[in-house]
């Protein structure tokens, strides 16, 4: 066995009387859930029905840059690279993505990667921390609905990187996503959504973590023991608060979703590949995070961490935001561009949304772009929706016309609207216009394209892409970029796209 695999196992020895400890709480939470009837933690080792998934998932993860990939959902992950890219340009200039590149300058001005949107330089980790800042800082890339996390900012931010400095393909760069995403979205569907919002944990801010070191892994050609080591690291630095939710301004809410799950899973593979070690077999032990009593609730199913990975991609089951807006707000907001092209506004008396979830949080958001009752309220006055009225806090705050008709603005829970217990989450929404003759209007929408069950076509991601990156890079910008992006997969080096995406001087442009 390999000697840092002994000294970890020697180093858990110190911890033995605690793993006691922890083994006989949980066999007491059994019994007790037993007796109460509730559902029971999932087995623990040596119980009937314990599935062990370290070694199917580091043995994933060592080959991952390697594995055959099928062609449509190589297809998806250059679309959803380009997304993410497209998100980088739009959002260079917002409040998250300056503060990112400041922090990158505070910490390691000059270290030689780039920090996109700008010709500065700065550590691997501090230039991918902005880059993956800069993806979030508006409500504009992707997601994936059944896992509540947004991949695309940290692990193609981090994979970028990665390929540069070691000299990677497009083709290579095109796996290490895939794997990125696979643990992205898996970790947290393995936990237990709902497991994590009881723990306090965000599903946001934990799947990138694993996911952006899944990717790093695979670019730095981690071998299966220190992917078994990564994870450890990963386990440790697994975080991000629900307060996410209370931000206002869109910057604590990129470091959760995006920044700090970039720095903290390239960390971790790093660490890994300097030979730093952790607990084996991390996520089969019990008492370690992943089998910790609070992650292990009802609904918690490890063995989801690993059935059909390699065949079954959580590519398949992301999906990308065609507005400017939150992902459950979507449909409402293409409900109300449908109802507006047939309304005089100064006629509406009132507005109804209903929608699926916690409707509440989005009649109050204090963000704009999840807030639907501003968003309603510019559709309905500007007569479109366009990316920069979408963020705007002074607008919402202080567009007095805009707030009075935010005041008309109703929005409701319809459980009908809802999916059952265990199917994957939906998105859809009901609009109903009461005009001053009492005359209504109804628009009903099950979804907006985008959503995994009818993704975006190659047409439409381009368009959306184009729309994002001509007002800052101009049209042979855009077309540049597309077309890298498109023909990945060929590219020897993934330069051309660092080039594309380092640019200052603009006047749109800041930093």
């Amino acid at each position: 066995m390999d000697d840092r695999f002994m000294l970890s196992r020697r180093g858990a020895m110190v911890g033995a009387g605690m793993m006691a400890v922890l083994a006989g709480t949980k066999a007491d939470a059994r019994a007790s859930a037993s007796q109460a009837g509730s559902p029971a933690p999932p087995p623990a080792p040596g119980d009937p029905g314990f599935v062990a998934v370290m070694p199917a998932l580091t043995a994933y993860l060592a080959g991952a840059r390697t594995a055959a990939v099928p062609a449509p959902i190589r297809e998806r992950t250059r679309l959803h690279v380009l997304d993410t890219l497209a998100s980088i340009v739009a959002c260079h200039s917002l409040e998250a993505s300056k503060l990112g590149r400041a922090y990158a300058h505070a910490m390691s001005d000059g270290g030689g990667s780039p920090v996109f949107t700008s010709r500065a330089t700065a550590s691997p980790i501090d230039a991918v921390f902005a880059n993956a800042m800069t993806a979030h800082a508006a409500e504009i890339n992707d997601f994936i609905p059944s896992a509540y996390v947004q991949p695309g900012p940290s692990i193609v931010s981090a994979a970028l990187e990665q390929a540069r400095s070691n000299a990677r393909s497009g083709h290579d760069l095109v796996n290490a996503v895939v794997a990125g995403y696979e643990l992205a979205g898996r970790v947290p569907k393995a936990i237990g959504t709902r497991n994590l919002w009881l723990a306090g944990l965000a599903n946001h801010g934990v799947g990138p973590v694993f996911g952006t070191a899944a990717a790093s892994a695979a670019m730095l050609g981690l071998d299966a023991l220190q992917c078994n080591h990564m994870l450890a690291y990963c386990a440790q630095q697994a975080s991000g608060s629900w307060q996410w939710m209370l931000d206002v301004r869109h910057v604590e809410k990129a470091f959760v979703f995006a920044g700090m799950g970039a720095r903290n899973g390239m960390q971790a593979a790093i660490m890994a590949d300097l030979g730093f070690t952790g607990v084996p077999e991390s996520l089969d032990t019990q008492g370690a995070w992943f089998r910790w009593p609070a992650l292990t609730g009802e609904g918690s199913d490890p063995g989801r961490l690993i059935a059909g990975l390699g065949t079954d991609f959580e590519l398949s089951l992301a999906a990308m935001k065609r507005y400017p807006v939150g992902g459950p707000t979507q449909p409402a907001v293409r409900a109300l561009l449908d109802l507006q092209q047939s309304v005089d506004a100064r006629r509406i008396a009132s507005i109804r949304v209903e929608m699926p979830g916690s409707a509440d949080t989005f009649r109050r958001a204090n963000m704009p772009a999840l807030n639907i009752p501003y968003l309603a309220a510019i559709i309905m006055l500007d007569g479109r929706l366009d990316f920069v009225a979408a963020q705007s806090l002074e607008r919402m705050a202080n567009d007095t016309a805009v707030r009075a008709f935010a005041e008309k603005v109703e929005v409701v829970a319809d459980p009908a609207q809802e999916t059952g217990e265990g199917e994957d989450r939906t998105e859809s929404a009901r609009v109903t216009l009461t005009m001053t003759d009492g005359t209504q209007k109804s628009r009903y929408v099950p979804y907006v394209p985008g959503f995994p069950t009818h993704p975006l076509s190659k047409d439409e991601v381009e368009t959306k892409a184009r729309e994002l990156v001509e007002p800052v890079l101009g049209a042979a910008g855009a077309a540049r970029l597309i077309a890298l992006c498109d023909g990945l997969d060929g590219l020897e080096t993934v330069e051309p796209i660092i080039d594309v995406m380092r640019f200052s001087g603009r006047p749109a442009a800041a930093g």
